[in-house]
């Protein structure tokens, strides 16, 4: 015990030898990495935020309504470039109630960058939440639907409750101050001095939570895979008018022969376009006007096999 002391008491006595010469010999390389690390160390205790939030379903083992919040997280590390996977981190599902409504809800984090790329790139938001969809399937052994839609709302459920559901028992400062600590090496202060005064030291998550945020890593699928072709149903789009001819909603039937129960058709509305999937029948449509998603309503006529979507114009 006492020659441990003494090992760390000589590690610590060199520790703060090295930051003297450093700050002595280049003041400036000494104040940017003062200043790398409390930057690194500020992200280190940032807590997760809402971006997005979006509607889906499980559909085994229990079929079930799903709310998945997309977060952005400073602790959880960026793609290395942009052929390596994306890092995120999913949260244990939890369900939730209102009235008699019962539906689950799953947090996943990304880094920042990440999100903020995908905010105005449609193409890269969709890919993103397929990663995050794919990732829920594997890690929680769950089979979701195909379709989703953006909800109007940016998280589902309390804010404190996603932090509590991602962060953990992690959230003490003093925990995270005393990881902080132990990352702080010697080799790290030593590699400071190199030449290149912008190579500094970096703050990294210890290796045991990093193999946990990377665990679920989303590669891009491989084009080779074998794909079900899906038919184009024959469908009837119009827009229905008030007595003034003002515009009050979009009516869309959709004829989908073979097909027997509403159950089984899967649909997904935003405001501005629709998603039907049902057994080999797929239909995308961008719609002529915003819709009111959560006034939108649907009905199956058995005996024409004829799906009706009414959605009220916002």
């Amino acid at each position: 015990m006492e020659s441990s002391s003494k090992g760390l008491l000589t590690q610590v006595t060199q520790f703060w030898n090295l930051l003297d010469d450093l700050a002595e010999s280049n003041p400036e390389s000494y104040e940017k990495f003062i200043q790398q690390q409390l930057k690194e160390g500020k992200q280190l205790c940032a807590a997760p935020e809402p971006q997005l939030c979006l509607q889906t379903r499980i559909l085994k083992p229990k079929e079930k309504i799903l709310f998945i919040n997309l977060c952005q997280w400073k602790r959880i590390p960026a793609p290395q470039s942009a052929t390596h996977p994306v890092p995120l981190s999913v949260g244990r599902p939890e369900d939730m109630s209102e009235t008699s409504d019962v539906y689950t809800v799953i947090d996943v984090a990304y880094h920042p960058d990440v999100l903020q790329a995908a905010e105005k790139d449609q193409v890269k938001k969709d890919q993103l939440i397929r990663m995050a969809m794919k990732c829920i399937e594997e890690k929680l052994q769950f089979t979701l639907s195909n379709s989703y839609h953006v909800t109007k709302f940016r998280i589902k459920g309390s804010v404190h409750r996603m932090k509590q559901n991602l962060m953990g028992n992690q959230t003490d400062p003093a925990d995270l101050r005393e990881k902080m600590r132990k990352e702080l090496t010697l080799e790290q202060i030593r590699s400071s001095t190199v030449s290149n005064s912008d190579q500094f030291p970096q703050l990294l998550l210890p290796k045991d939570e990093v193999s946990n945020k990377t665990r679920c890593l989303i590669e891009e699928i491989s084009s080779t895979e074998i794909e079900v072709e899906m038919k184009r149903p024959a469908y009837e789009l119009k827009i229905v008018a008030d007595q003034n001819e003002r515009p009050l909603k979009i009516e869309l039937k959709v004829e989908l022969p073979g097909i027997n129960s509403v159950s089984l058709c899967d649909l997904s509305v935003s405001e501005d376009d629709l998603l039907i999937e049902v057994s080999e029948y797929r239909l995308h449509l961008n719609l002529p006007e915003s819709v009111d998603t959560e006034m939108t309503t649907a009905k199956f006529i058995k005996e024409k096999a004829t799906l009706i979507v009414t959605m009220p114009l916002v």
